[in-house]
């Protein structure tokens, strides 16, 4: 993962334990979803996001996202390695696995660097 990448994928995991911190738990999981979309082609940082959004889910008593996040954390690793990660996908378990999905403009310009 590039610097510049790495630097606004970490601010987002950042911008995810302070919302989850003053209970903004629909910011935080916002933040979640955009460090997944910027670590979908490198299997460690994407890797890192579902067990974020696994224990996310478990602190939440969300039964549904916990599951979900299984099979996620299974093939992450698989998928990026392989290039088989669907762009823009924001990695929860109310979209599916393998569904590409639009990229917000901010990020767009910062996964063409990358």
């Amino acid at each position: 993962m590039k610097p510049r990448l790495r630097h606004h994928f970490e601010h987002e995991l950042q911008q995810f334990r302070e919302a989850e911190t003053r209970g903004d738990l629909a910011s935080a999981w916002t933040s979640l979803e955009r460090a997944h979309i910027l670590s979908q082609a490198h299997a460690g940082p994407h890797i890192r996001v579902h067990c974020a959004m696994f224990t996310f889910a478990w602190r939440t008593r969300n039964p549904r996202e916990l599951l979900g996040q299984i099979p996620r954390l299974l093939l992450a690793g698989p998928g990026s390695l392989l290039g088989r990660a669907p762009l823009g996908n924001t990695g929860g378990a109310n979209v599916g696995i393998f569904t590409p999905m639009p990229i917000p403009e901010d990020l767009q310009a910062l996964l063409r660097d990358a």
